[in-house]
């Protein structure tokens, strides 16, 4: 069994073969300073097509903290870093991206935060270099429509970058939903949560993994985890409806008594089209959420893992390991890797 580390990283990376070893060597100075060699750095390989799991294979063979994990498939960013999550021993859990744009080094402003009292520190936003306008713009709105949508205070311009208290892991764990939204699931715990304001830089290597497509269906996945209000507005919207539609019969009757008759195709077209629309838009507000409740139904595992790596041993876990208890997760861990010597503290940590 190997000893339980002070510290976890995790970082899920989608082909990041580029800066994933600057991250490395970033990370584990960071971890260093604050826990000597009692950290593990976890790095999940969410399906990538290039050499990124080469890489994080050679990094565990070179680098006793290193842990990799290599899912079956392309998972998503919020169900990878689940996956990591799910490995971690740590006492304190550090999430952040393998990308940089996040610092490593503000780990050492965060722990004395956390030593303080404090549940959950998470990064905030105060500046978004290297990004577009668009993007920008869009992640402006976004985060001011799910703060007023939220049935739970979400704080804006955040990310998943933050460290954790193990009992705040454990709760995330704990929580079965497939449609993963991190940052607003910590949120919902509750605890002290403090926030450290950072300007984020832009990515060291390689281009980002959220196109418009993946924003999108992120945004959906946020908004109708946390908040039934679009429920509510497809109500209103439908009340608003048969209003007009009651107006406008009664608006025709009253013009038959006259005499007069309603000329014109183009306005009933405009008008059936219009409550068409709104009947589309309420049914697909629906189907959102039934969906979702389908997908939960199913019980399928929530991620599956291909191999796990440490030093230059590979070791495989069981299908069900996501939906294992902590403890059982924990005795699987030490199952998979039962013949492998406990990490040599005399091996530096820093990686060249």
């Amino acid at each position: 069994m190997t000893p339980v580390p002070f510290l976890s990283i995790v970082a899920p990376c989608y082909n990041e073969e580029e800066g994933l070893r600057e991250f490395c060597r970033r990370a584990a100075a960071a971890a260093y300073s604050v826990a000597g060699d009692a950290f593990e750095l976890i790095l999940v390989d969410d399906g990538s097509s290039d050499r990124t799991w080469e890489i994080i294979s050679d990094l565990a063979a070179d680098v006793p903290q290193v842990l990799g994990i290599r899912l079956l498939r392309n998972h998503g960013h919020q169900l990878a870093s689940t996956a990591g999550l799910a490995v971690s021993r740590g006492e304190r859990v550090l999430l952040i991206d393998a990308d940089l744009q996040d610092p490593p080094e503000l780990l050492l402003m965060m722990m004395p935060i956390m030593e303080r009292g404090a549940d959950v520190v998470y990064g905030q936003r105060t500046r978004r270099q290297g990004e577009s306008w668009f993007k920008l713009a869009s992640a402006s709105l976004f985060y001011r429509a799910l703060s007023r949508l939220a049935s739970v205070t979400i704080p804006r311009d955040t990310g998943d970058f933050r460290l954790m208290r193990r009992r705040v892991v454990d709760i995330l764990l704990a929580m079965p939903e497939r449609d993963r939204f991190i940052r607003g699931m910590v949120s919902w715990i509750g605890g002290k949560q403090v926030a450290l304001p950072y300007e984020r830089d832009a990515r060291f290597a390689g281009t980002t993994k959220y196109p418009l497509r993946k924003m999108i269906n992120f945004a959906l996945d946020a908004i109708t985890s946390f908040s039934t209000t679009p429920l509510r507005i497809s109500t209103w919207l439908g009340m608003i409806s048969a209003g007009v539609a009651i107006a406008l019969l009664v608006y025709t009757f009253i013009r038959w008594l006259q005499g007069e008759t309603v000329t014109g195709w183009s306005s009933i077209m405009a008008a059936v089209s219009a409550f068409s629309a709104i009947q589309l838009i309420c049914i697909g507000i629906i189907g959102e959420y039934l969906g979702r409740l389908v997908q939960e139904s199913k019980k399928r595992p929530m991620f599956m893992v291909e191999t796990i790596v440490r030093g230059s041993e590979h070791a495989e876990l069981s299908v069900a390991f996501s939906e294992m208890s902590a403890s059982d997760r924990r005795t699987a861990l030490d199952a998979a890797f039962a013949s492998e010597e406990p990490p040599r503290s005399q091996k530096n940590s820093r990686i060249g």
